[in-house]
């Protein structure tokens, strides 16, 4: 699991700086890309990654604010052109559906692969027995979510010796009981799952935050994330231009993570007043709150690895 920024700005594009897109790279755990929000741009910027079009499955929008939606109607249209075949699902805020619809009409962008729009509320968005995406509302006086995606556990590694010695020849018992089934034999013996498999292998959580500002639903999205992603578009002495724009800044970004035990912060959607000396300034305004925090910048990769 890696997290790979595509643009990172706020507002416009900048040289250093295109305008937001996330894509989480779940490669290993399902052949897939899932993105959030697609600013002006994205498909340009995917060009110089190793990411494929083709493996994007979900695209979930903040909100509707054209930095962040800008780029979705190009790359849905050149995803088609790029061997894209399986279903794509869009989920964002009510206007979405209209917005993708209209402009793929419109342009007449006939797509070569099913196309699902999700126009979402609070709440579970996707559930299957990998993963689990909840949405919550924040502060930006447009509609703006927040998503949480959390990794379900998986079962430990089967102890393969032990079941060895306790005389069980590999087969398909082996895989029942990987699967945390309990088994019992031709002679009644109850082989407990729990005894031949090793710890449960604990699931990663990873925070998106659209733009808001400070507010209790993000700190329940955050909850004890290996990795909370959040907007920082001013610096701590700008508090009141934040709240003004609906925005948030280092320090308030910094506390959210403080709060909500989160283990490392990544704060993004930098504004571009601040040119790239200052970069070094705004991450360490948030370092003296919550010393776990990295500055996101476009195309620099953060892999989540698994807790043991």
């Amino acid at each position: 699991m890696e997290i790979f920024f595509l643009g990172t700005g706020a507002g416009v594009p900048a040289k250093l700086r295109n305008v937001s897109s996330i894509a989480l790279k779940l490669l290993e755990e399902r052949g897939a890309v899932w993105l959030f929000d697609c600013g002006e741009a994205t498909q340009h910027q995917i060009l110089h990654t190793s990411i494929k079009p083709r493996r994007i499955e979900k695209i979930f929008i903040t909100h509707l604010h054209g930095d962040h939606i800008y780029g979705l109607p190009g790359l849905l249209s050149s995803r088609s052109f790029q061997g894209g075949e399986s279903l794509v699902t869009v989920y964002g805020p009510k206007g979405i559906k209209q917005f993708i619809e209209v402009t793929l009409k419109i342009s007449q962008s006939f797509l070569k692969y099913p196309l699902e729009i999700i126009e979402i509320e609070e709440g579970t968005l996707f559930e299957d027995e990998q993963f689990k995406v909840e949405a919550r509302k924040l502060d930006h006086g447009i509609l703006s979510y927040g998503y949480r995606v959390v990794e379900k556990d998986r079962p430990g590694m089967l102890l393969v010796d032990k079941l060895q010695k306790a005389g069980i020849p590999p087969g398909p018992l082996y895989k029942r009981i990987k699967a945390g089934e309990d088994v019992i034999l031709d002679n009644g013996v109850v082989l407990e799952s729990t005894q031949f498999r090793g710890e449960d292998i604990k699931g990663r959580i990873v925070a998106v935050l659209g733009d808001t500002r400070l507010c209790e639903n993000a700190e329940w999205l955050a909850d004890h994330a290996d990795v909370l992603i959040h907007e920082a578009t001013f610096s701590k002495d700008e508090e009141q231009l934040a709240y003004d724009y609906f925005h948030s800044t280092t320090r308030q970004a910094a506390m959210v993570a403080l709060r909500s035990k989160a283990k490392r912060l990544c704060i993004t959607h930098i504004s571009s007043r601040y040119d790239k000396q200052a970069w070094q300034m705004l991450v360490n305004e948030a370092r003296g709150v919550f010393p776990n925090t990295i500055l996101a910048e476009d195309f620099k990769e953060i892999e989540i690895a698994i807790q043991k």
